[in-house]
């Protein structure tokens, strides 16, 4: 994808939401860093109806850390993977009081020190929290990254670096959420929907949904 057609996708996509935002549901920093540990392999939705009562009744690093692990596994027993989630919520807490006070470290390597946290847990928190421009790949920007010609890659960190260089300076802070967005509701897995596609003309997806197909899947 040239330059032009970069600069021209992203302002189409800043153009429908200027503002985006995560849909990981969350009130202070750490609420935020346990969310995002969680979603790995688990869609924001499943992992908001765990949390919403694990953060009413726990709030704090220090009320989490008091919990346990099978404490805090009985709270996201409905998410993927819970049993080693648990383990590494405990874990990254008591680490997270012990050298930080129980705050969350403006510091990529102090982040992926913890538990759990590995370059994308650790980006997504150094841009919602902290406004760095980076970017968190995960499976829908890979996806949307390869399959738009946007910045192809054979793998996360590759196409990572790929949208660092591509992306203007100007569009970087939220471009992570535009594209994980995109993915999640248009440039979807199975069936992408490219008839409502606000940046088809400008993909390089070779086998686009085509209008009829489109139709069919909503019979």
């Amino acid at each position: 994808m040239t330059s032009a057609k970069v600069r021209e996708f992203f302002t189409r996509l800043a153009a429908r939401d200027p503002s985006p935002q995560t849909e990981l549901e969350y009130a202070t920093p750490y609420q935020l860093l346990v969310a995002v540990v969680l979603s790995a392999q688990a869609t924001d939705k499943g992992v908001n109806r765990a949390t919403r009562l694990l953060f009413k009744d726990y709030p704090t690093p220090q009320a989490i850390a008091a919990l346990g692990v099978e404490g805090i596994a009985r709270y996201i027993q409905t998410i993927g993977l819970y049993p080693t989630k648990a383990k590494n919520i405990a874990a990254l807490t008591q680490l997270l009081l012990a050298r930080h006070g129980g705050e969350v470290p403006h510091d990529r390597a102090a982040l992926e020190a913890l538990p759990g946290v590995g370059r994308k847990t650790a980006n997504v928190v150094l841009n919602i929290v902290f406004n760095e421009p980076t970017i968190a790949v995960d499976t829908h920007i890979f996806r949307v990254g390869n399959r738009t010609g946007l910045a192809p890659g054979k793998t996360p960190e590759a196409v990572e670096q790929k949208l660092l260089k591509a992306v203007p300076k100007e569009f970087r802070l939220h471009a992570h959420h535009w594209l994980i967005l995109h993915g999640r509701y248009t440039c979807k897995a199975r069936t992408p929907d490219c008839p409502n596609c606000i940046v088809r003309d400008l993909c390089a997806y070779k086998d686009k949904t085509p209008e009829k197909t489109q139709e069919k899947t909503h019979v």
